[in-house]
């Protein structure tokens, strides 16, 4: 019964085991749940206070500073090519000079081991991929230098939001977590998102997208972070199924 003399809401205690009773079940299985969402909520903190980045990714053949500076190249072009939906942009002399001076934007950069189809035998062959991530401001402000920034942010910039649900999946690890939500942070298209259930390997996640669904969903599967499964999938109350990339 609650205190009638107290202020304030009242506050109950879950899952706390009292002398000679232990937890049951279900107790303890809430008690798992809410340990669970502090650890998310804990979290979240670094994700959404990490810097807005552009990501972009390219094949090496080894960890050499050659091999390296060639592949953050490719990798800024890749952005580029995304943000202007332009795939010919290159062969603009200005645009290519502006790229070859990629290190100029990188934040930071790693390497990940991955397996490709090989397309004459079929057998897969590991390949090493460097994925980089990009200084957005002044990508952004060396393609307003060149008279095509307004391309690649004005859907960010005057596009009506839609408010959608996604399921993340691949969910694996507290790293995994910060990756996934950190990525949706740093999108130009994405005003806000809100991580609002977990279960299993994944978390349903609440979007709000500055334009198109589609396009947005459409230029994540190109960054390669996470892949789309599904853009309408038969669940009630999900708008798109998504995996993160490992």
């Amino acid at each position: 019964m609650r205190n009638p003399h107290a202020t304030g809401p009242a506050v109950g205690f879950i899952g706390v085991a009292t002398p000679g009773r232990a937890l049951g079940g279900s107790q303890l299985a809430l008690a798992m749940r809410i340990v669970t969402v502090l650890a998310i909520l804990l979290m979240m903190l670094p994700a959404m206070a990490a810097p807005a980045t552009y990501s972009g990714e390219a094949r090496v053949a080894n960890q050499s500073e050659v091999a390296r500076a060639n592949a953050l190249k490719t990798a800024l072009a890749e952005v580029v090519i995304r943000l202007s939906g332009d795939p010919g942009i290159l062969a603009r002399d200005n645009v290519a000079e502006a790229v070859a001076k990629a290190e100029k934007y990188v934040l930071q950069y790693s390497y990940r081991r991955d397996t490709a189809m090989d397309t004459f035998s079929g057998a897969e062959k590991p390949q090493l991929i460097l994925v980089a991530e990009f200084d957005s401001a002044a990508v952004d402000r060396m393609l307003g230098g060149l008279g095509i920034g307004e391309i690649g942010n004005a859907a960010n910039i005057d596009a009506t939001p839609v408010e959608k649900r996604i399921w993340l999946s691949g969910i694996h690890s507290s790293a995994d977590y910060a990756r996934g939500i950190g990525y949706l942070s740093r999108q130009p298209l994405v005003r806000q998102s809100w991580p609002i259930e977990a279960r299993g390997d994944g978390i349903l996640i609440r979007v709000e997208i500055a334009g198109d669904f589609n396009r947005w969903l459409g230029l994540v599967d190109q960054d390669g972070v996470m892949q789309v499964n599904s853009a309408s999938p038969p669940v009630q109350g999900i708008d798109a199924t998504l995996a993160l990339s490992p």
